[in-house]
């Protein structure tokens, strides 16, 4: 694969600064913040506290005293208005970067070269390393940069596909806010969940649905054969509803199905045939019947 870079307009930056930024967000969030470093990112989610998915990030050290947390633009400002109700009395400062900075990626056969490179905040993608270098530069910048490094353009639909052929979400397009669970989502296996550190708002849910075995369903790549669905639209077998369409591009899409019903033939969205695939990074339960 050419070694490129596009640009991640959805994408945007909120800033967290001061001596508590590390404690406040660790209480907040389902990984480890205690874990991020210079060139070291974790991905992680807000829940509610019913266990539900609210917003997803990267978290990145920013230089000085900041943690960079990336996470979806349209969404930035209401998650910088809850982080700051949160603050309380925590030497903490929120501040939205969207107007200051701006993400992309590079990814490829030699995206590493991305890592370490001046004037911006890089790490290795921590869900799978096919996903490249995440890139945060001060914005109107992120081309110029990548570009003096030999780094090739290429178009966000670009990314979107090898995130698809992967079965990889992409924040609220996969991840209904308020609805979608963590577990159903690819969370564990991409390195999402930190299972060893202390409380944070939703674990309960969250534990539970590991240890008692109550993931039903699972969002995955799927081929279609037809023209692509409209998001949301019901994936059928037989008449019976076993899923449901989530983000897409082409013949390529992510689903969220049942796992009693992934396997069978026959699955079909608005008359397009459905055809469910097995990342190498999933893990699934035995299902019996």
């Amino acid at each position: 694969m050419p070694t490129s870079f596009t640009l991640l307009p959805h994408r945007s930056v909120i800033a967290l600064t001061g001596a508590d930024r590390v404690e406040f967000l660790q209480g907040l969030i389902s990984n480890d913040t205690t874990k991020v470093s210079t060139g070291h990112a974790i991905w992680a989610a807000l829940l509610t506290p019913q266990g539900r998915f609210l917003n997803d990030m990267f978290v990145s050290e920013g230089g000085g005293d900041a943690l960079l947390l990336e996470t979806e633009r349209e969404r930035a400002p209401a998650l910088a208005k809850k982080l700051t109700m949160y603050t309380l009395r925590s030497k903490v400062k929120v501040e939205d970067r969207a107007a200051s900075m701006e993400v992309a990626v590079a990814f490829g056969d030699e995206a590493s070269k991305a890592l370490g490179i001046e004037k911006a905040v890089s790490y290795a993608d921590p869900r799978l390393p096919a996903l490249g270098v995440r890139v945060l530069a001060p914005a109107g910048e992120a081309a110029a940069i990548l570009g003096s490094h030999g780094f090739l353009p290429a178009m966000p639909a670009d990314y979107d596909a090898l995130r698809l052929s992967l079965g990889v979400p992409d924040g609220s397009r996969d991840l209904p806010p308020e609805k979608a669970l963590l577990l159903e989502s690819g969370f564990d296996e991409l390195n999402g969940v930190d299972w060893k550190k202390g409380c944070y708002m939703g674990q309960e849910l969250t534990a539970r649905t590991k240890y008692r075995g109550l993931v039903k369903k699972r969002l995955f790549p799927v081929r279609l054969d037809g023209p692509l669905p409209a998001p949301g639209t019901l994936i059928e077998r037989d008449g019976q509803e076993v899923g449901e369409i989530r983000s897409g591009l082409g013949d390529r899409a992510l689903a969220m199905l049942r796992l009693d019903g992934m396997k069978s033939d026959g699955l079909t969205a608005g008359g397009t045939r459905v055809l469910p695939e097995m990342p190498a990074w999933m893990r699934l339960p035995e299902v019996s019947g």
